[in-house]
């Protein structure tokens, strides 16, 4: 009989429902559903559709079912930082809010009267966002939602939850709060109690592999069958970490999409000043190991080009950028994490004036705008590889890229020009390739995380 492992896999934009089974020592990997997810405004914040989510997730279940084709276990990763809060009769306290709603404008300045940044980071290695859990959280605390919340779950834990009716708190994506210790790998309570947040809110944390309970009464009635429910990694670049096949030391990844996070994988916390200052963070993966990376800004401004020029009745698609990227005649190059191309107006004029401002070619044609772009990226991923090593110690001459980026080819040729290192491209699907891995060692069908990465290799 053929065990199949369901990775319910959600990122910003879209989710997708991806199958997988072994087959002659070989993953393979059939998407089954996908639907379009995206932060909605309501009163003037930005906010998860949740309900639609775990809709969606039910019509998935329920094509599996359609297809004979009954998971022996699932897991959800979705993106970091965002939460739902339950009051004592586990209903919704206040809306989901996204990492991009402005809510948090000034709440660094509220966490920083009680602890000095520096402070911060040499307690937590996680770098300074403003969307932050923490900083999210004092905006709760000064609207009033923390009066009534009894419990706290990220957004996969809340929609396992919704499977299951199990509240757990799992490690990789709770790390990215900044409210855990990265050396007992728990909620760092006094850091919790100091900042005025309720430290009953935040449960147990669960490593991913942990095994959390089978469908609820109700959920096996409206799908049609029952399932095991195991935490994978559930912050997405986690699960992707999970899936980079090349295990020797001297690899660095990049888990390519709209954002581009670069580093390496270590086994203790890296909390140092040099860190702190070139913003790496110490986000937690799997098996105890630390996912010390840099936060770039990746595909997504190719991304809002592109769209741009589909809104202008220019149908390209990536590839062909990439191609006309690669014939393109110019030299210029942008800042990519420069903050004025974090939510522009129009990408393109942002990066027509950061060139023009720069005293540089003003790219014009689609291809010369990819190729900035392009160009930039590399830029920025050998500053990182610099910063990385500097800070490590330790040398590095590939560089793994998975996910989506992993596609564009002239981007990874650029990469190992730029920085002079050997590129492995794939795989693509990483992140949900990394949930089903988790799920196959905690079935016993695969012998642990290294015996994965060999089988994808």
């Amino acid at each position: 009989m053929t065990n199949y492992y369901l990775a319910v896999d959600i990122g910003a934009s879209s989710g997708r429902h991806m199958l997988a089974h072994l087959e002659e020592g070989k993953v393979v990997l059939e998407e089954i559903h996908r639907f379009s997810n995206g932060m909605i405004e309501v009163d003037g914040h930005k906010r998860w559709d949740i309900e639609e989510l775990f809709r969606q997730m039910i019509i998935g279940l329920k094509k599996c079912k359609e297809l004979g084709k009954i998971p022996t276990s699932m897991g959800i990763d979705t993106w970091a930082v965002d939460y739902v809060l339950l009051d004592e009769n586990d209903n919704v306290v206040r809306p989901c809010f996204g990492y991009r709603d402005s809510r948090t404008a000034g709440m660094d300045e509220e966490v920083y009267k009680i602890i000095p940044e520096d402070k911060l980071y040499e307690r937590t290695g996680i770098q300074k966002a403003i969307f932050n859990t923490i900083y999210q959280l004092m905006a709760d605390k000064k609207a009033g939602y923390l009066k009534d919340a009894k419990s706290f779950l990220m957004v996969p834990d809340y929609l396992h939850y919704l499977l299951t009716g199990v509240k757990s708190n799992e490690y990789t994506n709770c790390s990215t709060t900044q409210l855990l210790n990265p050396d007992t790998k728990e909620w760092d309570y006094e850091l919790i109690e100091m900042l005025g947040f309720n430290k009953d809110l935040f449960g147990e944390i669960k490593q991913p592999g942990t095994f959390i309970g089978a469908f609820s009464d109700s959920v096996k009635a409206e799908v049609g069958f029952d399932c095991k429910v195991v935490l994978p990694p559930t912050h997405d670049t986690a699960s992707a970490v999970f899936a980079v096949p090349n295990t020797s030391d001297n690899v660095l990844y990049i888990s390519s999409g709209t954002w581009s996070l670069l580093g390496s994988e270590n086994m203790e916390a890296i909390c140092t000043k040099e860190a702190m200052e070139a913003n790496f963070t110490n986000e937690g993966g799997y098996d105890g190991r630390f996912r010390f990376l840099k936060n770039i800004m990746g595909l997504w401004m190719i991304q809002s080009v592109r769209n741009e020029l589909i809104a202008a009745g220019q149908e390209y698609s990536f590839a062909e950028l990439c191609n006309l990227a690669e014939q393109a005649k110019i030299d210029a190059f942008v800042d990519a994490n420069d903050d004025c191309f974090l939510a522009p107006k129009s990408m393109i004029e942002a990066v027509k004036e950061y060139c023009r401002s720069h005293g540089q070619d003003e790219p014009q044609t689609p291809g010369e705008l990819a190729k900035v772009i392009y160009q930039s990226l590399a830029i920025c991923y050998r500053k990182a590889c610099k910063e990385v090593e500097a800070i490590t110690g330790k040398h590095f001459d590939t560089i793994n890229v998975v996910g989506g980026g992993s596609k564009a080819g002239y981007l990874n040729k650029l990469t190992a020009e730029t920085t002079g290192k050997n590129v492995i491209a794939g795989p693509s699907e990483a992140t949900a390739l990394g949930n089903i891995g988790a799920q196959m060692v905690s079935a016993g069908e695969v012998a642990g995380l290294k015996a994965f990465r060999k089988l994808l290799a």
